[in-house]
């Protein structure tokens, strides 16, 4: 009753003010205006490099290799951002599975929970493993080039991991973040269906069941984890191409350490160097199903997957998810994989110091006929909901591209 009273509370108050998203309450500056390029994370390190762009928002590493290749500086974590700190520890990636799953084999949903909360623990601990390892999946472990500049991958891993929080626990904080970013959606009207007007604890029946992350907790703690029945059709995982899903990756490469450790793990078809397509899911020495690891290229590209049943589990951000439960597809967020990992990086030669220097050089840039462009992911992502209110708030005018 005391996390609902606490939720309601916060959700009223994110209500109040993410209604400056659409008319800020200061009257924005008529010399201050943005405006915003939607691209491709993977070329925003080029085209900040080449002068295309101005800046960007975007998840890591992509912040990291802006900042370890020397093309860029960090204005504001995305935690950071006005106003006072509203993101700290906000949602990001989480586990999220099918509602068929959960109902027809959640002794096999409970393990999948346990393989994340274990692989969680691996990376807090072992950050320098983790890097080696999800650099060689994403980058080959080699160099990550961008026109004339290049950087060792591994650098830049180990520069991103530290700023993220790597936590699976569906703590109030946690929840409250996620209300705050349906307040958000339903102000850039992706939020039309039953969690348009659903109070807190509708749209928390709606969006989450917390049963698996439960057992498994206690598993975990216990090492011992009871043994699913087997599984003969092939399940998918799907994940990005992101360090916020080196739970995957570490989970696959150091199979041997989590199946001695815990009696759970997911081991490679075949040995290779980086990438690993297909594993398999082994309880107590015994193979419960293959495993597809399905590589997406964006939150929304996943949430199809799962919709059309090509994945039956994703490592994938919370704001998709919950536009694809108000759509109505059938399924469940079980609990966070990590929080934070973002940032607001502006290019290296700027005058930015902070967030408050950002906004004179817009003022200065707008008064000389030349607005900042600033790059962004996807319209409604995380990080784009963020830096637009981040904006409006310090009273500038964005356009978008």
């Amino acid at each position: 009753m005391k996390s609902y009273i606490v939720v309601l509370a916060l959700a009223c108050t994110f209500c109040l003010l993410f209604a400056g998203c659409v008319t800020p309450e200061t009257p924005p500056d008529a010399g201050a205006t943005v405006e915003i390029i939607y691209t491709n994370t993977g070329q925003m390190p080029m085209l900040l490099a080449t002068d295309q762009i101005d800046g960007y928002i975007v998840w890591q590493p992509f912040v990291a290799v802006a900042t370890e290749s020397g093309i860029g500086k960090v204005a504001a974590y995305t935690q950071d951002l006005p106003p006072d700190r509203i993101w700290e520890d906000h949602t990001c990636c989480a586990l999220v599975t099918q509602d068929a799953m959960i109902e027809e084999n959640p002794e096999l949903v409970n393990v999948m929970s346990g393989l994340f909360i274990v692989a969680d623990e691996y990376i807090t601990k072992n950050q320098d493993r983790t890097a080696e390892i999800t650099a060689q999946w994403l980058f080959g472990g080699g160099e990550m080039t961008f026109g004339d500049v290049s950087v060792n991958s591994v650098d830049v891993l180990k520069a991103s991991l530290p700023t993220m929080k790597f936590t699976t626990e569906p703590s109030d904080k946690w929840i409250a973040s996620n209300h705050k970013f349906i307040e958000a959606e339903k102000d850039l009207g992706y939020i039309t269906g039953p969690l348009k007007d659903a109070s807190p604890e509708e749209a928390e029946a709606l969006l989450f069941d917390f049963g698996p992350y439960t057992a498994a907790r206690s598993m975990v703690e216990n090492r011992s984890f009871v043994t699913p029945e087997k599984v003969s059709k092939a399940i998918g995982l799907g994940y990005l191409p992101s360090d916020h899903d080196a739970q995957i990756f570490v989970l696959v490469k150091e199979w041997k350490y989590f199946e001695d450790t815990y009696g759970i793990t997911l081991k490679p078809r075949t040995e290779t160097v980086g990438k690993v397509d297909v594993a398999d899911l082994i309880v107590n020495g015994e193979t419960i199903a293959e495993v597809k690891l399905v590589r997406g290229e964006g939150g929304a590209q996943l949430m199809t997957l799962m919709a059309s049943d090509a994945i039956q589990f994703a490592d994938v951000g919370t704001p998709p998810s919950i536009s694809a439960i108000d759509k109505g597809t059938p399924i469940k967020i079980l609990h966070p994989v990590q929080t934070e990992g973002s940032g607001f990086v502006v290019s290296a030669d700027s005058p930015v110091q902070d967030w408050n220097s950002f906004i004179d050089w817009v003022k200065q840039r707008t008064a000389e006929g030349k607005p900042l462009k600033i790059g962004s992911p996807l319209k409604g992502s995380i990080q784009d909901v963020q830096l637009k209110y981040a904006l409006q708030d310090s009273g500038v005018v964005v356009k978008e591209a």
